[in-house]
């Protein structure tokens, strides 16, 4: 017989001694059929019966899994001893007794007769459900626009005006060649942009450099190996990718656009590594044409921070304000904001002080605050205390005694008790 017939007929006929458990601290471990066969002459086997669980919380389990595995084998066994009696001739295969499954018992309709009549009819797969977009587009000018908002634009126009953020010198509008003739002019504001995702614009500027010494243009590019244009840019993020990148837009303005960039942002985003916001970008500083709001993570936090929108994407936030934000603004609000987003981050000196010198400077420094900025802290850091305190004093000598929610800056003049 073969070795699984005899593990079954042991098991079977000892069923009583050798399927026991091993119930300590109420957790039930099975033990070898084999050993326990071994150890049955040696051992006191009640306390690990079945029928005398060692603990009452493990008794109705214990007996359960009994039940089901004595079950179980009594199935197997019988299955087993029909297949024997096939290869032995004793019985004919067509004959033989077929052993239902648990999930054809269940199919099992109470009309057994019924359904043994009824033809069978295969079951039609049913086609998945198309997902549902849960992004509502939103028509340009039917949002209403946010209390104040003119307001803060403005402001950020002044504190913006000496145009020295990094994004000034260092972005897609400053570094291009313009010398170079439109086209050379317009496929290097793409890469510049390619370059920049998930890289300061100090890096991009240069990497930017780098290529333009090495000959950024549409052929020379691709008649460069991708090994020697992954070292040229070697500092950015994710050059690995950006250099297939830049090596497959060469390929296709030169085969496809003819030397040139795509002209519209619907043909931008059909190149790889190229997002809406790289698309609407480009297409605004090399086309002198907007057709949507290029949004970055600068843009997104900051206008969710103004309550301007109330989005969790870029892309959202791109939305949301192209459904309010007049249409002549669209081409400027990006380089005007990011460049006030670095400045908050990354020049907390230089924008302290514009705010303190402008001509709103109780706003500027209120803006600040709802930026993410510690006025006060800065204004120590730098040596501003006395500056900044003194934007915020009303004529009446009074201190604005809230600027960041961290008390007065100066202890109000008391001439009876100086400190």
């Amino acid at each position: 017989s073969s070795p699984l017939s005899t593990y079954i007929r042991f098991f079977a006929n000892h069923s009583s001694r050798t399927i026991i458990m091993s119930a300590s601290n109420d957790n039930v471990r099975r033990r070898s059929p084999r050993l326990l066969h071994k150890q049955t002459n040696s051992m006191d086997l009640s306390r690990f019966a079945y029928n005398v669980p060692t603990s009452p919380s493990s008794s109705v389990a214990v007996t359960a899994a009994a039940a089901r595995r004595m079950k179980t084998t009594t199935t197997i066994l019988s299955a087993t001893q029909q297949q024997k009696d096939v290869d032995d001739g004793k019985l004919d295969k067509g004959n033989a007794p077929q052993t239902p499954s648990s999930s054809s018992r269940r199919k099992r309709s109470k009309n057994a007769a019924d359904d043994d009549a009824a033809p069978s009819t295969p079951k039609k797969k049913r086609s998945p459900t198309p997902r549902k977009s849960t992004t509502t587009k939103i028509e340009p000018g039917s949002l209403k626009p946010p209390k104040g908002w003119q307001s803060i634009y403005t402001l950020v126009e002044e504190l913006r005006a000496d145009r020295t953020a990094p994004v000034d010198s260092d972005g897609a509008e400053a570094l291009p060649q313009k010398d170079r003739g439109e086209p050379v002019y317009r496929f290097q504001v793409l890469i510049a942009l390619m370059l920049s995702s998930q890289t300061k614009d100090a890096v991009v500027g240069d990497a930017m450099r780098k290529l333009q010494k090495h000959g950024l243009d549409v052929e020379n590019i691709r008649a460069t190996s991708p090994e020697v244009l992954n070292g040229l840019i070697y500092s950015v993020g994710f050059r690995n990718n950006k250099t297939k990148y830049i090596k497959d837009a060469a390929e296709i303005i030169a085969t496809k656009y003819n030397g040139d960039i795509p002209p519209t942002a619907d043909e931008l985003m059909t190149l790889a590594g190229v997002g809406p916001k790289m698309a609407y970008i480009v297409e605004s500083i090399a086309f002198n044409t907007t057709s949507g709001i290029g949004v970055d993570t600068h843009m997104h936090r900051m206008f969710n921070q103004l309550k301007w929108v109330n989005s969790t994407t870029p892309e959202k936030t791109r939305m949301q304000l192209e459904g309010w934000l007049p249409r002549e603004r669209w081409g400027e609000i990006n380089y005007l904001w990011v460049g006030l987003g670095q400045e908050v981050q990354q020049q907390k000196e230089k924008i302290l002080k514009k705010a303190i010198q402008c001509s709103r400077p109780k706003e500027a420094i209120g803006l600040l605050k709802r930026l993410g900025m510690d006025c006060r802290k800065e204004a120590k850091k730098f040596d501003l205390v006395d500056e900044l305190a003194a934007c915020v004093m009303s004529k009446s000598d009074r201190v604005m005694s809230d600027i960041d929610g961290a008390g007065p800056i100066v202890e109000p003049k008391n001439n009876d008790n100086p400190k």
